[in-house]
């Protein structure tokens, strides 16, 4: 193909030199891609290998500033540079903060379904290893926040605000999980 360098191809697709996708666009907090030139916010870093504390942590913390994308985005990192039996812990968890990017984007359906299979995965996950609070999470409890929040958004039809919504990820006991 000619025309690729680093940068946008003859065609205004973002490529490297070797024609791969770069996803370049900035994006705004919810992760929708904006034009060319606009202001974004800070893309996360992709291939990052963290502890699984730093992991829940930086998730945490996005998920607060209303960044579900993003903290997507750190679950998948976890997900594909963890051990592989923690690749479905990961997976879930993905899952869930990208149900919760659709719901507050207002795609209500994909938003349930996705809330609905994270829950599925992360609940799982426990119960072939085990381990109900990896990391100090609650994933029962975390499996609830999603399918009520699945319901929810169903419910009502509308977008919800996503740093409003988000989980507490880590915590004891009832009311750690919803704000």
């Amino acid at each position: 193909m000619t025309g690729i360098s680093e940068g946008r191809t003859n065609d205004g697709r973002d490529r490297d030199t070797e024609g791969r996708a770069r996803n370049a666009r900035p994006r705004d907090g919810l992760g929708r891609p904006l034009p060319y030139g606009a202001d974004g916010v800070e893309r996360q870093p992709e291939g990052i290998v963290r502890a699984p504390a730093e992991t829940v942590a930086q998730a945490q913390a996005l998920l607060d500033a209303g960044k579900p994308f993003h903290a997507h985005e750190v679950f998948e990192d976890a997900w594909k540079s963890g051990p592989e039996e923690e690749r479905g812990l990961w997976r879930g968890l993905a899952q869930l903060a990208v149900g919760l990017t659709h719901a507050a984007r207002g795609n209500t359906t994909g938003g349930a379904r996705l809330l609905r299979r994270g829950a599925g995965a992360v609940e799982q996950w426990a119960a072939e290893t085990g381990r109900p609070r990896p990391y100090g999470m609650a994933l029962a409890e975390l499996a609830d926040w999603a399918r009520e929040l699945a319901d929810g958004v169903e419910r009502a039809g509308t977008a919800v605000d996503a740093g409003q919504r988000a989980p507490r990820l880590t915590g004891t006991g009832k009311g750690t999980v919803t704000r």
